[in-house]
């Protein structure tokens, strides 16, 4: 009974230890989604007045530009898929990852080759496990991305996309990240970035129908697409960094608040059992002392006999 004690003590330490790290990583985690949350409000006026500056260029003037016009028939597609780079975090990785191979199913039913990019080390095992080609991967910054990292992301993707189809290049460019919606909602969602639909960001910026001014264009309005269209690809991609991020922090805080329940259950579980072998190791040596000391008592009665 008491090898049986010494075992649930010793599980009552691990777990009290298990349960440490894990509210300090709860508290770690909420702390970094304030940092987050604030970084993504920051990003949305550049994002916005950026978007707008593209509209204005596409739709003040009658220049045809790779960037923003449809291939009738378009042959092949790059996905850009942002998971994490780090563990406990839940459902995060695995939703964003399912996501894109519901969009890459779908890319491939309607006859489109697919190049997959991926940000996080998470996606990138994922992808690596099952020998699936990779065009190419970044890692390291998923928790706290920079608009350097952004940079960095984007310029493949839109040497891809000015490329010709024969020589490497793609028709349509999508991205799957997790948009934060609140502490507790986070949902795996996917975009088309490239070609630009007009009428999709009118439509996202509230301007849908508004009357828009003349512009005159120096030095071309080609040339100022090809100016602005490479900073939105970059600032569209920095905001599903920053977003992905904060839900990183949000799904690991969930996480890790959720394994601290369950841990501090579980002391309380295994203390309950402890308490019981006690209790019943105690009964044990008292029932032994009663009985000793019965046996004795009925000697010493034997012997004066």
């Amino acid at each position: 009974m008491g090898a049986q004690l010494r075992v649930y003590k010793r599980r009552i330490r691990a777990v009290t230890a298990t349960k440490k790290i894990t509210k300090a990583m709860e508290m770690i985690a909420a702390s970094r989604i304030v940092k987050a949350q604030r970084k993504v409000a920051a990003s949305m006026p550049y994002a916005t007045e950026l978007t707008r500056a593209v509209t204005a260029v596409a739709t003040g003037s009658n220049t045809k530009h790779a960037l923003t016009t449809e291939v009738e028939t378009p042959t092949r597609a790059a996905i850009l898929l942002i998971t994490s780079d780090r563990g406990l975090a839940g459902g995060y990785s695995s939703n964003a990852i399912k996501q894109a191979e519901r969009l890459t199913e779908r890319l491939r039913g309607e006859g489109k080759e697919v190049d997959t990019y991926i940000v996080g080390r998470k996606g990138l095992a994922y992808y690596g496990f099952r020998e699936r080609k990779v065009a190419d991967s970044w890692t390291g910054f998923t928790d706290s991305p920079a608009y350097a990292d952004a940079k960095r992301v984007a310029a493949p993707l839109i040497e891809a996309i000015q490329t010709e189809t024969a020589e490497g290049g793609v028709d349509e460019l999508h991205i799957i990240y997790t948009e934060f919606v609140s502490m507790m909602t986070q949902n795996a969602v996917d975009g088309r970035m490239l070609p630009l639909s007009l009428d999709k960001v009118e439509e996202e910026d509230g301007a849908k129908g508004e009357i828009l001014p003349l512009f005159d264009f120096e030095p071309s309005a080609e040339d100022v697409l090809d100016a602005l269209l490479p900073r939105y690809v970059e600032s569209r991609i920095y905001n599903a960094l920053l977003q992905s991020a904060a839900s990183e922090h949000a799904a690991r805080r969930r996480a890790m608040k959720s394994a601290t329940d369950n841990a501090g259950d579980l002391i309380k579980s295994l203390s309950r059992l402890a308490n019981a072998a006690r209790q019943a190791e105690i009964t044990q040596e008292i029932s032994e002392i009663v009985g000793g000391a019965s046996a004795m008592a009925d000697a010493t009665a034997g012997s004066d006999k």
